[in-house]
This record gives structure tokens, sequence and C-alpha cells, in this order.
């Protein structure tokens, strides 16, 4: 494969996706079930948004779901999650608020109950700071757990969001020194942007503490290539942020990339399967 070169628009719709013809695993570790509130997305149904995975040659898929940002049952969403991912190559990951009542029991039932592999957090929706003393309990509490921690740094880019649902993008700069201070602990963060990954001591910093990221937001030509060279030791994984996002355009970052071997196959997969594992 040539780098840089682009798929032509009608083949974003083909069955069958260059990216993934190869037979290698694809974990999309961003995704979501539901319909935001103020937008529809280009997935219908969950059954919809596995077709169009599946057509791409997607493996396994993270979702959270989208009741968990504003619904005040958060028990109840993460129910439905578990229930819609059963079967499929879905794995769900339940939302805690830690600002809500009985969150440990939530985080609990996620582990105890679901069998989720990690929960998905939404700090600039549900109002606390990572900087908060009750970010640190949650850490913890999923570390006792074993389960990995994905943080939701944005939903919209700032100049689409609704002006009655508004949220401030969430800042990162305390998470290495809270990471050192708790053992066992695995951050993944979603929807980084540029404001993380167009900051070069911080980029490091994040992956020096063992921090993952994944590219649904990471802007530029051969933005991946670009990272990699910058920050070497960033722990990469494939996300897409469907349906919100076009999934298409996350598989055309890893095209136009010059990879090797093993950084696609790190950012594919296998990144994502270290996030996973509690050694």
């Amino acid at each position: 494969m040539e780098r840089r070169r682009f798929l032509p628009f009608p083949s974003l719709l083909a069955t069958s996706s260059p990216a993934a013809s190869d037979g290698e695993l694809l974990v999309d570790v961003n995704v979501t079930i539901g319909d935001w509130v103020v937008r529809r997305s280009w997935a219908d149904s969950t059954a919809t948004l596995l077709a169009r995975l599946r057509r791409h040659g997607v493996t396994s898929a993270w979702a959270g779901t989208v009741e968990g940002v504003l619904h005040t049952d958060i028990a109840g969403a993460n129910a439905r999650l578990a229930a819609a991912c059963a079967g499929t190559m879905l794995r769900p990951f339940g939302t805690v608020n830690p600002l809500a009542p009985d969150w440990e029991e939530d985080l609990r039932r996620c582990a105890e109950v679901h069998g989720m592999p990690g929960i998905r957090l939404f700090p600039g929706y549900h109002f606390y700071k990572l900087e908060d003393e009750i970010f640190a309990r949650v850490l913890a509490a999923a570390a006792r757990q074993g389960l990995l921690v994905q943080i939701t740094l944005a939903i919209e880019d700032d100049r689409s969001q609704n002006p009655v649902l508004t949220a401030p993008f969430v800042n990162v700069a305390a998470l290495p020194e809270l990471l050192a201070r708790t053992p066992g602990a695995r951050v993944m963060l979603l929807n980084a942007t540029s404001r993380v990954f167009s900051g070069p001591p911080l980029v490091s910093r994040l992956a020096q503490s063992g921090v993952f990221l994944e590219i649904a937001t990471l802007e530029g030509v051969a933005g991946i290539e670009g990272l990699l060279g910058r920050s070497p030791k960033v722990r990469l994984c494939f996300g897409s942020h469907s349906p919100y996002f076009v999934f298409e355009s996350a598989l055309l970052k890893l095209q136009e990339s010059d990879l090797t071997p093993s950084q696609s196959a790190a950012v594919r997969h296998a990144n994502a399967a270290l996030a996973l594992s509690r050694k």
C-alpha cells in the first residue's frame, strides 16, 4: 500500500476495506450505543452499527452507552448496555458517575454482575475534575476491581455543542501524578483532540505514566505516523468514535500513515489487548 494514498469517496461504503483486508485483528476501542440527545448519527440501530463494523473487518469493539451521559438511572443504563452487547462483538463499558448516589455499587455491578472489562467516565458532563478527590476514589476502586478506566474528554467539538448542553474539555495534566499514586490503575483517554496530541511534553508524560490514547480525534496528514515519530512510547489504539464520527475516517488514518508492521499491529489490536491486561 502506498503511503498517503487516500480512498476515493465512493469506496467508503464498499463491502470491504483495504485497511482491514489482510485478516488482522482490528479492535475499535471507542464506539457508543444510542442517539446523542441533540443530533442523530449514521447508525439508526445497534444492528446498523455492527454491520458497518463487520464490513470493515472490526473483530471487537468497546461500547459505552450514551444514556450514561445524562440519565440519572445509571444502573438501568448499564444493564441495558450489557444486554445490547450480549452475543455480539461489542464489549460493554458501563458508566460510573461519582457524583451520583451509590456510584460504588454501579462500579461493582459493572465488574461483578455484568462482567465488563472496564468503565467509561464523562467528567465534563458530570461536573468533576481529575484533580478532585472523588476521581481518585473512582480510580482506586476501579483498580481494585481490575477495571480499565476510559475517560471521555469530549463528545462533540466545542463549535458544534448546543448552547444549552455544553461541557468543558477535560484537563488531564494531573493524571500522571495520580496514576503514580494508584497501583494497578489503567486509564485510556477517548477523544483527546489537539489539546492533548499537539502538546509533546504532555503526550510524553502521559505515555510514561502508561496512559493509552486512541486515534478518533487525531488530526493532520499522516497523523499516526507523526505522533509515533514524536512520541514513540505512546500507547495508541484504534478508535472511531462511531457512530458520531464517520467510521471510515479512522481507517483512512491508518492507511495514510507509513507504519512498520509492529506499529500497525500495536494500533490495530495489540495495545488494546495490553490495556485489558491486569499484569
